[in-house]
Parts: structure tokens; sequence; C-alpha cells
């Protein structure tokens, strides 16, 4: 089996990513999104795999674990003697989970607690993290959350700014101030859900990076509707319940693998940089990679569309 990723142009820098990105939610021990647990020892193994893996691109955040995907991603970077050659780490600047502040000052103290355990001074791209959680005029704010990033890029501390959110009509809204150069979209644009369509063509035309994350929906269009009944960390109704099981019966029918088909799907999208693959264990890294190399009759794409998808926010209902 292949496991060549050819690099793609991240937006309108000089940095090369492969199409596949390792994320590093899971590993930060997060039961209450997931509905798993994972120990150190193991989440140490997938990083070391991930590290060695024809896969250049690495993602996490602040809040995954309050630190704990960072601070062990970093156990891992010591062992490495530092990041290695060729491969980048993208974080995310948080609010203050416990009082809800995003202010400038909590940004400033997000990003240095996050060089702190990743053991960098740098970091090639750094996202603003759920901004829906704050009003946009505070965020925009002089010496708001965007502000005190800008000033990190200014310093050298962070070579480029990305957005990653939730609702598509915000995140546009930030997009049109001009200054982030990536964007991360999640749930919203896979096999099933469409609703970050506007959000990939405002990306691409004006020219930024954009990372699509959770293509499995969370897990349902990897593990199955019976297996993991749930869509965007919540339990999945029973539209969406029906459509995957027809996906899963077409797939079945042309023996494709359904996960190699969610992901695929966005694989093969000429807008989306790279998408992002959360992963819990090391053999998880080898079967992802074989699922991005699975052959696909050209044949199962329309008969996929045809059972049809939302294009409605999967999280809607947190904005209210």
């Amino acid at each position: 089996m292949p496991t060549f990723l050819p690099l793609r142009t991240f937006g309108k820098t000089r940095l090369r990513v492969t199409p596949l990105c390792i994320g590093c939610a899971p590993l930060g021990n997060m039961p209450e999104a997931f509905s798993y647990e994972v120990a150190e020892d193991q989440a140490l193994a997938t990083l070391r795999a991930c590290f060695q893996a024809p896969i250049n691109f690495l993602d996490t955040a602040a809040s995954y674990g309050n630190g704990e995907s960072e601070r062990r991603i970093g156990l891992v970077l010591g062992e490495l003697g530092g990041v290695p050659h060729g491969y980048f780490i993208a974080s995310k600047a948080d609010r203050d989970f416990k009082t809800g502040d995003f202010s400038g000052d909590q940004i400033k103290r997000s990003v240095e607690r996050s060089l702190m355990l990743l053991g960098v001074e740098k970091i090639p791209i750094m996202h603003l993290h759920d901004p829906e959680h704050a009003p946009f005029e505070k965020i925009m704010a002089k010496g708001g959350a965007v502000d005190v990033l800008t000033q990190f890029k200014d310093q050298g501390v962070i070579g480029h700014i990305g957005l990653a959110g939730g609702p598509t009509e915000l995140m546009m809204r930030y997009l049109d101030e001009g200054m982030f150069e990536a964007v991360i979209t999640h749930n919203r644009y896979t096999l099933i859900n469409r609703a970050a369509e506007p959000l990939l063509d405002k990306a691409t035309k004006i020219g930024i990076a954009i990372l699509n994350a959770a293509p499995y929906g969370s897990g349902i269009l990897a593990k199955g509707p019976d297996a993991y009944p749930r869509y965007a960390y919540q339990e999945a109704d029973a539209l969406t319940l029906d459509r995957v099981r027809k996906m899963d019966d077409i797939c079945k029918k042309h023996k494709v693998p359904l996960a190699a088909a969610a992901l695929q799907f966005s694989m093969r999208d000429p807008r989306i940089t790279s998408t992002i693959i959360g992963l819990s264990k090391a053999e998880r890294l080898q079967q992802t990679i074989e699922l991005a190399h699975t052959p696909i009759p050209n044949a199962v794409w329309p008969l996929l569309d045809a059972v049809g998808f939302s294009t409605e926010d999967p999280e809607a209902n947190r904005w209210k």
C-alpha cells in the first residue's frame, strides 16, 4: 500500500504541508467529547508513530484536555530533541474555560502556556479558537485577542494566524477582516453535512489555507451508525442515522470502506489544503493512510450524494 503524500502549499504562505494532518484532541484525554479515555502511555506511543509517519502536520489546542494534549506532544518532542525538520505544529489560543475570559491578556497567557507545554520558542501556526464565545467587537478591539495574536506574529513568535470555530456565518465575518491566513472548519463539511460550503468558497476566493476537521463527523462515518450513533459529539437524529446506513450499504456494494469514502470526500476537494484526522492509537495511523489510498470507483460519489445531506449547522442549538 503506497504511503506517499504529496505536499500542498498552505494558502499564500511558504509552508508546504501534507493533505493529512494529525488531530490531537483525543490525545488530550477528553472523554466528555469522545466518550473514551486515552492514557498517557497510549498517547505518547501514538505521537511517536506520528512523528515517523509520512505526515508532516499536527494540530492541537490549548483547550484540549486543558493543556494535556500540548503537554504530551511536548514530552515526545523532548525525546526527539525538538520538532523534526520539515514538520509543522499548529495550535489554538483559547479563552479561560473557568471564567470565560476571552481578553487579549488571556490570549497572551494561552499562547505563552502553549509554547511552554510544547517546549518550543516559536510556532508556525496559531489559530484563534472558538471566537463565537465572545462578542465580535471585543475580539477585534485594540488590545483584544486578534490584536495580541498579531503582536506575537510581528515578534516572530507566531508564523501565521488562523481561525478555528463553529458558526459558518461568523467565521466568514472574521475572514472579511483580512488578517487570517488559514481557517479550520469541523463537522460541517462531510458526506452528510455541507454547512461549510459558503465558508470554503469564501476562503478559496481570498486564497487562504482551508483545513477540514472531523471528516468522520466525530466517528459515525468511520465506525458506522450502530457502533457510534453520534454526530458532532452529540446524539445523531433519525435522518442522519438513516443516511449513514444507506451510504454504508452503497460502500459495501462497491467493496469500499465507508471510512475511506468519508476521508477521501474531504481529501479530493481541491479547495481543502489538509484534512485533520483525530487519532488516539498508533495503529490508526497506518489505517488512515491506507484509507486515504483506497481505490474508490468514480460511480460511488454521485450515489453517495444522491442519499442526501444536511446544509444546517450541526451544532446550531449551541449558539441559540
